[in-house]
């Protein structure tokens, strides 16, 4: 397990809340491997704490579902089935577009300025085929909207859904097709967004991510990922 490096510790974080951010990340960003066993005494090391917040870390990673305790063998990173990343997408279509609708109708103009600009910086990064721009563009676009919807239940439960996908969504965004397709489905949602059409706002949202899950799932299925 050689994944993890020693934090720098934020003066201004409990140590618990830090550990579980880190390791929190390293899942998401694959790191931390599917089935990958979570042994306490070596992440403690790892990171250079000691073995308390990384077992109350552990805990919390099991409440989101990113870590699984099996009796008697201990913690491991959670693998996905395929049934497991179609639910996770057909609720977060849900959710999106639930947020798209509510920021129809709550989001300010100086938002709406920096969705255009966040798309426009999406397209420059397509032109340079740099896969992580893509990736922080599309975050901001949608944290962007999220954030607008003044939810913050919402926006909490949308993040932890996605997450449980990354790396299914490093693979989606990769794709020259897909990164084609998604900046034009980012304008039909902000266009309806900017017209205060909350019912087409919604409808634009829900069909981004439903593309979206349909990209992942053929895929996975092609390349028997899961």
């Amino acid at each position: 397990m050689e994944s993890l490096t020693k934090l720098n510790l934020d003066e201004y974080k409990p140590l618990r809340d830090v550990v579980f951010e880190n390791l929190r990340e390293a899942i998401v960003e694959g790191r931390l491997k599917p089935g990958q066993r979570l042994m306490e005494v070596q992440l403690a090391e790892q990171l250079g704490v000691s073995r308390t917040p990384v077992r109350e870390a552990i805990r919390k990673l099991e409440l989101e579902g990113l870590v699984v305790m099996l009796p008697r063998k201990g913690a491991y990173v959670a693998n996905m089935s395929l049934k497991d990343l179609k639910d996770v997408l057909e609720i977060r279509a849900s959710l999106e577009g639930l947020a798209a609708s509510l920021a129809a109708e709550r989001i300010s103009d100086e938002d709406i300025k920096k969705l255009e600009f966040i798309i426009e910086e999406f397209n420059d990064s397509i032109n340079e085929s740099n896969v992580e721009a893509l990736l922080k563009k599309d975050v901001e676009f949608h944290e962007c909207i999220f954030k607008s919807t003044n939810n913050k239940k919402l926006h909490q439960l949308i993040n932890s859904l996605w997450e449980q996908v990354y790396r299914f969504r490093v693979t989606y965004i990769s794709d020259y097709d897909s990164t084609v397709n998604i900046i034009e489905e980012h304008r039909m949602i902000l266009d309806a967004i900017k017209r205060r059409d909350s019912k087409l706002a919604k409808q634009y949202a829900m069909e981004h991510i439903q593309k979206a899950e349909h990209f992942m799932i053929e895929t996975t299925v092609n390349n028997k990922e899961l």
